[in-house]
């Protein structure tokens, strides 16, 4: 039997009851920020919801959680409190359940139109990694970078590879970013110039956010992971690839990657996505005992990005793609970020780089889709891009298909606008 809600949610909506994604919102008409969760066109007000006894004797109620901010407090409390309290909120939904259902006044207090509410960052994020985990743009851009024939590096296949990005730059769906200053590489290949950056890109990634962490000087085991992870966002890591390109060696990324990073307000349970999980890629070398995962721990997760231009009324979709073809899981970045003894902690945000698939049209960012430039991407109204230029603005969105419903992100959207620096 088909699990259904009293709220009128139509199939291709993102936010049926199968997924329930936490959010931190605020009324419009005023009022503090607070927990909620999306319920197709509605968000429903946790913290209301708790002062009207639905979450009686639970620790996230004795802890006062959905009155917050933001969602740390419940990501600290661990899966079984995850699950109790999805586990109310689900048959408060019901569509056979008339506690909700039939009380209009309860109904209008803890239910709020989504136009009705501003959405803001799920969670205060101290630590934000990066990490590169699909082949096929590894090795797209070591082509690109390095040449065909240094395309992949030998580490690549053993280890997952990241970086430490900057938390303090990540923003909320709908937020701008400004076209950044840097240095960039000469014509002569070897001496610097200073520059707006000229290859401004976006980054087509899934993030995951920390729920419980572990103590600094133990390491999470592989096989228990998945109990620190709370839910996933989708990710647009804006990029400044000539920025990237002159600084990337020998330390990665920095200023290039540094100027602004989306996320979408919605955090969906990993609960939810519990249904989609497949079989990844063939990891070939098997990797070492610390890294090797039971089952399947790949997500079929399909994502797409559309471009819209400042002269163009709608949105061209540029690329579709899916999470299935990440080469290293979730799990695996737990595993190996920790084996140091590196202390995870509630909110922490692990992306997983661009996602990009086999085929050109799967790849997940511009400098790829467009070849660096030699093969520009064709949008409506006979434009094309090679990279982004000012005005551009950039839609991801992404879901999982069940049978008669979809468990979605929602959007993750931002526009690039002129560099805010002036009299260079």
């Amino acid at each position: 039997m088909t699990l259904s809600s009293f709220i009128s949610v139509p199939p291709e909506s993102h936010f049926p009851i199968q997924n329930l994604p936490y959010g931190v919102f605020s009324p419009k008409s005023g009022g503090s920020k607070r927990i909620g969760v999306a319920i197709g066109d509605h968000v429903l007000d946790l913290a209301a919801l708790g002062e009207a006894g639905f979450f009686a004797g639970t620790v996230a109620q004795a802890d006062k959680v959905f009155e917050q901010g933001a969602l740390n407090a419940f990501m600290a409390l661990g899966s079984d409190s995850w699950r109790q309290v999805r586990q109310i909120v689900q048959d408060a939904l019901r569509e056979d359940n008339p506690d909700l259902r039939d009380n209009a006044a309860l109904r209008e207090r803890v239910l709020l139109p989504m136009q009705s509410v501003t959405l803001h960052l799920p969670a205060e994020i101290a630590d934000y990694t990066d990490f590169y985990v699909s082949k096929e743009h590894a090795t797209n851009l070591g082509t690109l970078f390095r040449g065909k024939e240094n395309a992949l590096l030998p580490n690549w296949v053993h280890v997952p590879i990241a970086y430490h990005g900057r938390a303090s730059s990540i923003v909320v769906s709908g937020t701008d970013i400004h076209r950044p200053y840097g240095q960039v590489r000469g014509e002569d290949g070897k001496t610097p110039i200073f520059t707006a950056s000229r290859q401004m890109d976006f980054e087509l990634e899934v993030g995951y956010f920390v729920g419980p962490g572990n103590e600094l000087g133990h390491s999470i085991p592989i096989g228990e992971a998945m109990n620190h992870v709370f839910g996933a966002v989708l990710v647009n890591d804006w990029s400044a690839r000539d920025i990237q390109n002159w600084e990337y060696q020998p330390l990665g990324p920095f200023l290039g990657k540094n100027l602004g990073t989306s996320i979408s307000p919605w955090v969906v349970p990993m609960e939810a996505l519990d249904v989609f999980r497949c079989p990844q890629p063939v990891q070939d070398p098997q990797p070492l005992p610390y890294l090797r995962t039971q089952g399947n721990w790949a997500y079929d997760i399909s994502l797409e990005v559309s471009l819209r231009t400042d002269t163009m009324p709608t949105f061209t979709t540029v690329t579709r793609t899916n999470l299935r073809y990440a080469y290293w899981n979730i799990c695996q970045q737990i595993a190996h970020h920790t084996i140091t003894g590196c202390n995870l902690r509630p909110g922490d945000l692990l992306a997983t780089g661009t996602i990009s698939g086999p085929t050109p049209d799967s790849y997940g960012s511009l400098i790829e889709l467009s070849w660096r430039g030699a093969n520009p991407v064709a949008l409506a109204g006979n434009e094309q891009r090679s990279f982004l230029e000012d005005g551009d603005c950039v839609r991801m969105t992404g879901w999982a298909q069940g049978d008669g419903f979809r468990v979605g992100f929602g959007d993750v959207t931002g526009c690039l606008l002129p560099s805010l620096r002036t009299g260079l």
